[in-house]
């Protein structure tokens, strides 16, 4: 009995240090696996050229570029590789990616999988109408509505129905150009998803004026980057290149190149960048 549960600890002990060697792995191979997703624009999305674009793929450049000035390496390669809403965590908690840039909402059951970064940005979920449509939530009762599967808006939204006994349709949609192709053609009533990029979605449709956002939120959530569960090195070097990056106003940058020239931060927004802008 004593070999057994000897052995087991031996496990466990051999284990905690590959789990904690994000940054040691980084630096022998100069690469950083970044996880983004492909259709969640405009956070993370896979541009017109193919290549990993948005909000948090632009911090996850510039948290790159601190932890390549602080392990001393001349160079530091990108390795961006495509997950979904599905397989995000999985791809963390299996070591596929280093880091998740995506739209990712911090929740508790979810830091039962993942660590999480300083926060990234807030924002919280909302409905989508077309301007000739229902005017309230309320006013969507017995009809067809989309969102996609797998996120916390779908959670949001179930909650929401079960609070006020609302009966919906729902449809789970495959990404956020198809939701929004379907609520233009009339095949569904509302398309629920974070606010921010149901924004970008009107500001960058062809029918901006059929198109018409509630009032409502269903939540107000934080974002943030997922990281490997345990590994307090590698998520102290995020959280420093974070601070950075808040607290040097390069952050204004990042969010100039990734939302439309007229978005600006709001003022709940800014205040998360100047309270995590830590100091040294």
């Amino acid at each position: 009995m004593r070999r057994v549960m000897l052995g087991a600890l031996l496990i466990v002990l051999g284990a905690t240090p590959a789990l904690a060697a994000t940054l040691d792995r980084i630096k022998e191979t100069e690469t950083l696996r970044v996880g983004y997703r492909a259709d969640a624009v405009p956070f993370s999305y896979r541009n017109d050229v193919g290549e990993a674009a948005g909000y948090s793929v632009e911090l996850c450049r510039a948290v790159a570029g601190e932890i390549r000035r602080e392990l001393g390496l001349s160079r530091l390669k990108l390795d961006y590789v495509p997950v979904t809403t599905e397989d995000r965590f999985e791809a963390v908690q299996q070591g596929r990616i280093d880091i998740l840039c995506g739209a990712t909402t911090v929740t508790l059951s979810r830091r039962q999988m993942v660590d999480f970064s300083l926060f990234t940005f807030a924002d919280g979920a909302g409905v989508l109408l077309r301007a000739d449509g229902p005017e309230r939530f309320e006013d969507l009762a017995g009809q067809k509505v989309g969102v996609r599967a797998a996120t916390t808006t779908e959670e949001a939204l179930r909650n929401t129905m079960a609070r006020s006994s609302m009966n919906l349709d729902v449809v789970t949609i495959e990404d956020h150009q198809d939701g929004l192709d379907k609520l233009l053609a009339g095949e569904i009533a509302a398309y629920f998803a974070d606010r921010a990029i149901l924004l970008f979605l009107v500001a960058q449709s062809e029918m901006p004026d059929k198109l018409r956002l509630a009032d409502n939120y269903l939540t107000y959530e934080s974002y943030a980057l997922a990281l490997p569960r345990g590994d307090d090195d590698f998520r102290f070097a995020v959280d420093r290149a974070l601070s950075h990056v808040y607290r040097s106003g390069a952050i204004e940058e990042v969010f100039a190149r990734s939302f439309t020239t007229k978005a600006k931060p709001s003022e709940i927004l800014r205040a998360l960048y100047v309270i995590n802008g830590l100091p040294e």
